[in-house]
């Protein structure tokens, strides 16, 4: 009878041990099923966003227009001339790594003061045209007024119509916090001064003007790589008071485009002409073709002038079949203008 018992306790024993090891079997496959993080598991650290430098812009010549084309570098009188891929690079770069940061695009806006007169800034430079310029040489009309963010209203500088900025949110009713892409540093700034072109904006077309050596090249983001599409002669603005205007160095939006682009004898309301396939970048600044004074009316291919030196009002000519293939390809919400000296 004690023998009987004790078997009998022996095999309760044994099957308890049993019951607890398949609990702790099928504890071990619901862990393994619901990610459960035991002391030993190493958990991979999160991947640091990489900062594009300009070593990382890839360019691929790949012409696309084939007229006129300039190559790397060239003669030009007594000196040489060439692309400054470089630095063209450096801008790209500054782009691409705000397109990786994500958030929502705008564009400052104020062309023929349409959005209002920015105010008078403080300490203002009159420059050699007699307008009001601030300390950075950006003048008053057609720009747009930037604010510090103190909340104290102090009007610290302007903004070029067609510069690119992220927007950080509202602060209040009337005024938008916003980061500058064209520019450094935070600010705020009136609604009525900002276009809104929200966080889908991608941009992959690259308009890239050189105004010390007079050319112009276009760029396209395919896969990894930037393809060059053309390299050709231009002619940029110059300084020539009261009238014309040198072309501002900085990253533009190309805002809108027109098929002619009418202009002004200097100082009037006279229409003079009008220049062919032209896209505005900032203000009155647009890439175009050769100009065709009145009472000529058909479009002029070239100019020997193009790829000299700068006598245009601010604007960028080109030969008028390289500006109707800007004028085609480059599209508003994807295609940026970037000046370099």
């Amino acid at each position: 009878m004690r023998i009987r018992n004790l078997f009998a306790l022996f095999f309760s024993i044994v099957m308890l041990a049993q019951s607890g090891c398949d609990a702790d079997s099928r504890n071990e496959g619901k862990n393994r099923e619901i990610g459960t993080v035991s002391e030993d598991t190493i958990l991979p650290t999160p991947e640091e966003k990489k900062i594009v430098i300009q070593d990382d812009i890839v360019l691929k010549k790949d012409l696309q227009y084939d007229q006129y084309t300039l190559e790397d570098e060239y003669p030009y009188q007594d000196t040489v001339r060439k692309f400054q891929w470089e630095k063209i690079k450096k801008e790209i770069a500054r782009l691409e790594n705000a397109i990786t940061d994500g958030g929502s695009w705008g564009v400052l806006s104020n062309y023929k003061n349409k959005n209002g007169e920015a105010p008078t800034i403080q300490d203002f430079v009159r420059n050699d045209y007699g307008l009001v310029s601030d300390q950075h040489g950006v003048e008053r009309y057609q720009s747009v007024p930037l604010y510090g963010m103190e909340g104290d209203t102090t009007l610290v500088r302007y903004g070029r119509d067609g510069w690119l900025v992220k927007i950080n949110g509202s602060d209040t009713t009337d005024f938008l916090s916003v980061t500058g892409v064209s520019i450094e540093g935070t600010y705020l700034l009136p609604r009525k001064y900002l276009i809104p072109w929200g966080d889908s904006v991608r941009f992959n077309k690259v308009v890239a003007v050189d105004v010390t050596n007079q050319h112009i090249t276009t760029l396209e983001k395919k896969g990894e790589t930037w393809h060059i599409l053309s390299m050709n002669p231009a002619t940029s603005g110059v300084h020539k008071p009261p009238h014309a205007h040198e072309t501002p160095v900085g990253i533009f939006a190309i805002q809108e485009k027109k098929e002619k682009m009418y202009y002004m004898k200097d100082g009037t309301s006279e229409i003079a002409g009008y220049a062919p396939y032209a896209s505005r970048f900032t203000n009155g600044a647009y890439i175009h073709g050769v100009p065709v004074q009145y009472p000529r009316k058909n479009i002029i291919e070239y100019s020997p002038s193009l790829g000299t030196t700068p006598r245009s009002h601010m604007c960028v000519r080109n030969a008028s079949s390289h500006a109707k293939f800007v004028y085609e390809w480059a599209t508003v919400r994807q295609s940026v203008v970037i000046v370099i000296d």
